[in-house]
């Protein structure tokens, strides 16, 4: 009894473990996807180590989740996730395999001078896309864009951001700012 008790605990660590170098790759697709396009994906290391933590972390096993909540941040190398809750599912069919995280509560994703928030993230790594809502901003620099919902198709490689649930004076309307470079 006591063996199998111990296997269990080295499985929930090493599950846990996993599954933190695999949100920092949906974070790396989510942060670059949208706002420095393929060639910032490029660029990141995903192979560096994820660092996480939070005021809770549980393993759902029979769910096939695990659940971080309370001051969720999770970063790799300069690639920073910050939420209320990041809940992560997976299938177990001889391989660990990540199906989808959801984050939300004051969801910021930032590495240098990129930003994007908003109130939720989904990203669906069956389907590759990824929404971000709820009062969406994206900043690089001085350059901004706000809206209510940011989807990113990271098979075609197709990001847009529609006015949906924006809660501003706006009525609804997707804006920002571009600096334009002197000639």
């Amino acid at each position: 009894m006591a063996m199998t008790q111990l296997r269990s605990s080295y499985r929930k660590l090493a599950l846990r473990g996993l599954l933190g170098g695999l949100i920092a790759g949906g974070i790396t697709a989510s942060a670059f996807g949208t706002m420095a396009g393929a060639q910032a994906i490029a660029g990141f290391d995903a192979n560096q180590p994820v660092n996480y933590a939070a005021d809770r972390i549980e393993l759902q096993d029979r769910q096939k989740r695990v659940v971080l909540s309370g001051n969720v941040e999770i970063r790799q190398g300069d690639l920073q996730l910050n939420a209320a809750r990041t809940t992560v599912a997976y299938s177990d069919e001889g391989t660990l395999r990540i199906q989808r995280i959801d984050a939300s509560g004051g969801v910021v994703v930032q590495r240098g001078n990129e930003r994007a928030s908003g109130a939720a993230a989904v990203y669906d790594l069956n389907r590759r896309v990824i929404v971000m809502s709820g009062n969406v901003s994206l900043r690089r620099g001085n350059d901004t864009l706000d809206g209510g919902r940011l989807t990113i198709d990271l098979n075609s490689g197709n990001s847009s951001v529609d006015g949906m649930g924006r809660s501003t004076s706006r009525n609804g309307r997707v804006s920002g700012t571009f600096a334009v470079p002197e000639q």
